[in-house]
């Protein structure tokens, strides 16, 4: 493989791996070409380019190479430019592990969560484009965008629900993983990234906010991931479904 690798990188914008991804590759001080697909035909078009059941962003093209998610792409640009490291020793295996939670336990909860919320504030759909909130018409459209996205990402309300009651322990492990030193530091492992982005997405909700503000899990997420577009009001999700800070009854 060349020195220096042909980096293509495939995004959604609104993707909170995809950020990830990219604050990977910017730590690296790696250069890449940014290839944004549109959302929809977007699932055709990664399975192309990389493999069959690979239909979610990013991926990243190493000298034409498919790396498949965000997990396996930050791996690669380990080995591709080891420093500065993003699974530094001596607490790799830590990094990794809270990477595997970030990704497998708290990844979904950016989709679902938001999404969720803006079943019952449509409007704000258009806060996430950097615009304000939508007029009549551009809410018919969020809502049938919201109703098509509910069933993509398989939400319910009682999903949801289950989402809100584990909220706060997840975010609990968030602030202990800061206090035992794998994420929150002076430079970013590859768990902040991964872990981060997830929360940036979260903060976008006013309802979560509570639960996220002043504490580490929030620095982590501003500090990384200082600019993200979107705000859902508060009093999107039904009154008592966002448990109250402290309260945790759902398991990390």
């Amino acid at each position: 493989m060349a020195a220096n690798p042909s980096l293509t990188l495939h995004v959604l914008p609104p993707s909170h791996p995809c950020m990830t991804a990219e604050a990977a590759l910017r730590r690296k001080g790696l250069e890449y070409a940014r290839v944004v697909l549109t959302a929809g035909p977007h699932n055709e078009e990664m399975e192309r380019l990389y493999g069959t059941g690979n239909t979610t962003v990013p991926g990243l093209l190493v000298d034409g190479e498919p790396v498949h998610g965000s997990r396996p792409i930050l791996e690669r640009l380990e080995r591709l430019a080891p420093d500065p490291p993003l699974y530094p020793e001596p607490i790799a295996h830590a990094v990794r592990e809270a990477e595997r939670w970030g990704d497998c336990e708290l990844q979904d909860l950016g989709r679902r969560l938001p999404w969720g919320a803006l079943h019952f504030r449509p409007e704000a759909m258009g806060t996430f484009g950097g615009a304000g909130a939508l007029d009549a018409e551009g809410t018919d459209f969020a809502i049938g965008y919201v109703r098509a996205s509910w069933k993509y990402h398989r939400i319910s309300a009682k999903r949801l629900a289950e989402d809100l009651d584990g909220l706060p322990a997840k975010i609990d492990h968030v602030d202990t993983l800061a206090g035992d030193g794998v994420i929150g530091e002076e430079a970013p492992t590859a768990a902040d990234l991964q872990i981060g982005a997830t929360l940036r997405v979260l903060l976008t909700v006013a309802d979560l906010r509570p639960l996220i503000e002043g504490r580490p899990a929030e620095r982590v997420a501003r500090r990384w991931f200082p600019d993200y577009a979107g705000e859902v009001p508060v009093g999107a999700f039904p009154a008592g479904w966002v448990p109250q800070r402290g309260v945790t009854v759902g398991n990390a």
